[in-house]
């Protein structure tokens, strides 16, 4: 697991390329609201932050108190640095499918899928329940199918097959095909998790 200080050190590699552009640039291609000059209005899962152009500091919209996790922090500045970002063109690709993926499949795993079919795989109201929570659209197949928008550019699906005596439950996350041009297959998993572990504290409530 990386130490707090790569984190910080990504963070500040990726604010350091940031601030060497203009805001309306990042603006165009992030497609982010703008409720002022110089600052950005980033919705990510349950959250709301705003983040200033061009020292990059987050702040949650409604708790200005409330940290802001710096790996999120670091996601969306990623997703910022994102050149020509595509819109999304709704073909789905496994994880495996996407170009370099391979090395970190293992950690995508442990990271998304294991978690999903562990709390959801004999709940599948649970995760419709969590999925409705978050703003998700029901798709096809499945015991239980969402689609997910993370960011303006960015999709990803939830698929999940319950279990039963004679079968163990099964769960595929699929992303857009366009994710690989804007998010390296680490920051992929990394989102994965993210989206799973928010869907589970959800379903707790």
């Amino acid at each position: 697991m990386a130490r707090m200080d790569d984190y910080i050190a990504a963070k500040n590699l990726a604010v350091q390329r940031l601030s060497a552009e203009t805001f309306d640039a990042i603006a165009r291609r992030t497609k982010f609201g703008v409720p002022e000059p110089n600052v950005f209005r980033v919705p990510f899962l349950d959250r709301m932050y705003i983040v200033n152009h061009p020292g990059f500091d987050f702040s949650d919209e409604k708790d200005g108190e409330k940290a802001v996790p710096i790996q999120e922090q670091i996601l969306i500045l990623h997703y910022m640095l994102g050149q020509n970002v595509p819109a999304p063109a709704g073909n789905w690709v496994a994880y495996r499918d996407i170009p370099g993926a391979s090395f970190y499949f293992s950690a995508f795993v442990k990271r998304a899928v294991d978690p999903l079919k562990k709390t959801f795989g004999h709940n599948a109201a649970g995760l419709v329940q969590a999925s409705k929570l978050l703003g998700a659209e029901a798709v096809e197949p499945g015991d239980a199918a969402f689609e997910f928008s993370l960011f303006p550019c960015v999709r990803l699906r939830l698929i999940l097959w319950e279990g039963d005596p004679e079968f163990p439950p099964e769960a595929n996350i699929l992303f857009d095909e366009t994710v690989g041009k804007i998010f390296s297959p680490e920051d992929i998993a990394w989102l994965a998790g993210m989206l799973v572990y928010r869907l589970i504290a959800f379903s707790h409530r």
